[in-house]
């Protein structure tokens, strides 16, 4: 299935920007083969599969059945990067799945910062940017998710 004219895309700029982006990529799916630091183009690159929060929130059950959730494949990229760090992300499995829960800006020596893309389980990754300069865009496929994902259940594995 293809996207169409729901097709996100969104440029941040600032750290409001990215609190938006965060919230579009939280409970993201992503394997460690899609994450991608390119250090001579200053550029951090990660295809996702986000759960499409918008359609979900919008969705209503069907006479008594679940509502359709969706993934759309993404791709976050930010330009201007001087570092990139992980911590407990294990980069050798490369078909391991990463649940991307927050995407943070703090600013260090303005418009310089540190920008934390943290995971469940613990793992994170830092990038030193010189200025937030980022782009969120899916690329066009959609497919179903079994289920919203819920941080309050007992089991909260992503859908």
């Amino acid at each position: 299935m293809n996207c169409n004219a729901d097709e996100l895309k969104l440029v941040a700029l600032d750290r409001d920007d990215i609190a938006v982006v965060s919230a579009h990529v939280q409970d993201a799916l992503v394997r460690v083969g899609d994450i991608l630091w390119q250090p001579r183009e200053h550029r951090f690159v990660m295809a996702l599969n986000r759960f499409d929060w918008m359609a979900a929130a919008d969705a209503k059950p069907d006479h008594g059945r679940k509502p359709d959730y969706r993934r759309c494949r993404t791709a976050l990229r930010f330009d201007r990067v001087l570092s990139c760090k992980c911590r407990d992300l294990d980069q050798s499995d490369k078909v391991t799945r990463l649940n991307l829960l927050a995407v943070e800006f703090v600013e260090r020596d303005p418009p310089a910062g540190t920008v934390t893309l943290t995971f469940s389980g613990g793992g994170v990754i830092r990038l030193e940017v010189e200025c937030v300069e980022a782009e969120l865009a899916d690329l066009g496929e959609i497919f179903a998710a079994n289920a919203c994902p819920n941080h309050f259940a007992a089991d909260s594995s992503p859908a």
